[in-house]
């Protein structure tokens, strides 16, 4: 019954993803899901998870916001911000969903480096996509086998190198005065390969004092060492100085959508970010049954960030000042040991490793004023070093029962010290340092039936764990001097159900059912004078329907849809405090209120053509309304957008000229591209760019290809 019911379902929705492919697929298939689920010999098909692989470079982007490139992933939900002082907005199934800045609640990679600090704080500005070829997307139970803050996992990777030297040359030009400038250059030397890409982005943005300018820089190279294995090393640069608009309350939307607020020029916001980053991955294989895999990182992170806090806040010698500067050194590392045999006669692949990760961050805090002169720094108000690390053993393994039936079990013990110690002590301002230690162990399990050579049916349940992020713990909620040191961790119990159907025609189709049941969730507690407190809330559920379909047409056509049905609540009522500077909780959030920053209803749908040298597409993509505070008191309209590209392919003797021609918001429609969730000042809005052209052209010289 089960079975025929998902089947009807999935066919009638049409549900797929190109990811999944037929059983007569190349073998190298497997190599784009070997990450995200840790095995070496089971394809993502036969995995009791949602897993879906986008690859990078085949439409009409600047290859600039990682947001353009996920729109179809089922779950996800990525906004861009028009605001490059603030990262991509992404949640999964409504984990990360109240971040006002970076990545919350979701584990980031780069060509297997966390871009995730051991507190669950990331970043995606640094993902050089003119470089990549795939992002991969984790989400569901099994996300829990990478450890704190691990609601979902998005993984990066580098296309891999040429047999010959391969010339890429990138530009694009759009809306904003926007223009990018690239350049990657891949290929191999006897046993060495390498991809090395490069790109610059300057805008002089879509709103008011929003201009940006971006570099970037990836650098992966691979060594065959024979029978002493393989090694890849990672390097990576990321420069960036941004204007910050700052939100809008819903009056300034409706007055002027491309406004900055008068506290963003006043105080001229903006943040000035630069990261290096180095690392190594070894791989070696004991026969043919067992692989050994290390992996070592370490970089450096240092932002500058120009606030617009009064003047009259910064009275207060609690308070930390209005300009942020932190100097971050981070690294780790992570073994695994794999090997693949047979149990009982049947197939078996067992995984055990460690992790270990630490940042050492450098934070203080200066007024963001010199007398009447305002927006530049100031006297000193804050100056802490900060440590935070995590020592984690994990462990899977996946077997086939019996023919039809399998089985994959994992788990993970993750510890996680947070330590701060003070060195700004004057006056009233008292000695903020201390200490608190997380710790958790979550398990996962999932089983699989195979109903068919095209059908799996599965079930998968497992518990994770999320601890605040320093950022959270800044802040004691009652006002008081020192680190909220008293918060916990919110727990999750998380459970899917899922059907994944493939055909030898190219078309496939996925459907899952999730619940996550949170205890202890964090929340936004007071905003006084620019700064955000948390607190522990009790309960909270995020439970939904996920649809994906990939369906060939005709000959030249194709169709791509995802739906996405998410109800997030709040299942404990709790107060919070409400307005600029309020001091005394006193507003009831009710029990079943929804969790702010989500949407009940995502879609897209991508209508695909290709004849010859000749390509176009037309997506569309719909988002429903959003709160955009836990009262659930305001929110932010829902809306659907078309888009519009073409694209023509001239092969020549040694290369390729592609160009490329983009309309955005085709129909010119006035939407909220994102919000701030609990803006203190009731500024939650960012909007979104109406109607705009983009033009690209890409030259190719060399390659396999030519």
């Amino acid at each position: 019954m089960l079975q025929a019911a998902c089947l009807a379902v999935m066919l009638t929705s049409a549900p797929a993803r190109a990811d999944e492919v037929p059983p007569s697929a190349d073998p190298l298939t497997l190599e784009r899901v070997l990450v995200t689920t840790r095995l070496e010999r089971v394809p993502a098909f036969d995995v009791p998870a949602s897993v879906t692989t986008v690859d990078l470079g085949e439409s009409g982007h600047n290859e600039v916001n990682l947001s353009d490139e996920l729109g179809g992933v089922p779950g996800l939900l990525a906004r861009d911000r028009q605001n490059y002082a603030q990262d991509t907005q992404i949640s999964i199934r409504g984990a990360g969903a109240r971040a006002t800045f970076g990545v919350r609640g979701i584990r980031l990679y780069s060509d297997g480096i966390p871009a995730t600090m051991p507190d669950g704080q990331g970043q995606l500005s640094h993902f050089n996509l003119l470089g990549g070829a795939r992002v991969e997307v984790l989400r569901g139970p099994f996300s829990a086998l990478y450890g704190n803050s691990a609601g979902g996992v998005i993984q990066l990777w580098s296309a891999a190198p040429t047999q010959d030297q391969e010339l890429t040359v990138q530009s694009t030009y759009g809306r904003d005065d926007s223009w990018t400038a690239g350049a990657r250059v891949r290929g191999s030397s006897g046993p060495a390969g390498y991809n090395v890409a490069v790109q610059r982005f300057m805008t002089d943005g879509y709103r008011d004092h929003s201009a940006a300018d971006r570099n970037s820089a990836n650098a992966r190279f691979t060594f065959d060492l024979g029978n002493a294995g393989t090694l890849a090393l990672v390097g990576n640069g990321f420069q960036s100085d941004a204007q910050d608009p700052l939100g809008l309350t819903w009056a300034q939307v409706q007055e002027d959508r491309t406004q900055a607020t008068a506290q963003a020029t006043e105080y001229n916001t903006r943040k000035s970010v630069q990261q290096n980053q180095l690392g190594a991955l070894y791989t070696l294989a004991f026969g043919a049954h067992q692989k050994l895999h290390v992996s070592a990182w370490g970089g450096n992170r240092k932002v500058v960030q120009y606030l617009s806090i009064p003047i009259a806040a910064q009275g207060n010698p609690l308070q930390n000042g209005a300009v942020i500067d932190l100097d971050s050194d981070y690294g780790g590392a992570d073994g695994r040991w794999s090997w693949d045999g047979e149990l009982a006669g049947r197939p078996l692949e067992f995984t055990a490793g460690s992790n270990f990760e630490r940042q050492r961050q450098h934070r203080t805090g200066h007024e963001n004023f010199v007398g009447d002169v305002l927006g530049v720094r100031g006297r000193l108000r804050r100056n802490q070093r900060d440590t935070v690390e995590n020592f984690d053993q994990y462990a899977q393994a996946y077997w086939q029962l019996v023919p039809r039936w399998s089985l994959l079990l994992g788990a993970r013990h993750s510890q996680v010290r947070f330590d701060s110690h003070d060195l700004y002590i004057v006056g009233a301002n008292p000695d903020d340092s201390g200490a608190r230690e997380y710790s958790q162990t979550t398990p996962v399990a999932g089983l699989v039936f195979a109903a068919g050579d095209d059908l799996r049916l599965y079930l998968s349940a497992g518990r994770g764990f999320e601890t605040p992020t320093f950022n959270e713990i800044g802040y004691r909620a009652d006002g008081g001097a020192g680190l909220a040191f008293d918060l916990k961790p919110s727990v999750s119990r998380n459970y899917e159900l899922g059907a994944k159907w493939r055909a030898r025609s190219g078309a496939h189709a996925e459907l899952a059912l999730f619940q996550a049941n949170t205890d202890d969730e964090l929340a936004v507690a007071r905003n006084v004078g620019g700064r955000s407190s948390y607190r522990n809330v009790g309960r909270a559920r995020r439970q939904g329907v996920e649809l994906a379909a990939g369906l060939p047409l005709a000959q030249d056509w194709s169709l791509e849809v995802a739906y996405t049905y998410l109800d997030a609540v709040f299942r404990d009522s709790f107060p919070i405090c409400t307005g600029s500077g309020c001091t005394d909780p006193a507003t009831l959030v009710a029990a079943g209120t929804r969790i702010p920053g989500t949407a009940r209803n995502q879609l897209s749908a991508t209508l695909g053509w290709r004849h010859g040298a000749w390509n176009a597409r037309l997506e569309g993509a719909g988002v429903g309304d959003v709160t955009v505070n836990d009262q659930g008191s305001a929110s932010s309209p829902g809306y659907f957008l078309a888009n519009l590209e073409a694209g023509h392919r001239w092969d020549f003797p040694h290369g390729a000229l592609t160009g490329f021609v983009r309309v955005d918001n085709l129909l010119d429609q006035e939407y909220i591209g994102s919000v701030i969730v609990n803006e203190g000042n009731g500024r939650y809005y960012e909007p979104g760019p109406g109607r705009g052209v983009m033009a690209g052209a890409r030259w190719t010289w060399g390659g396999d290809g030519s």
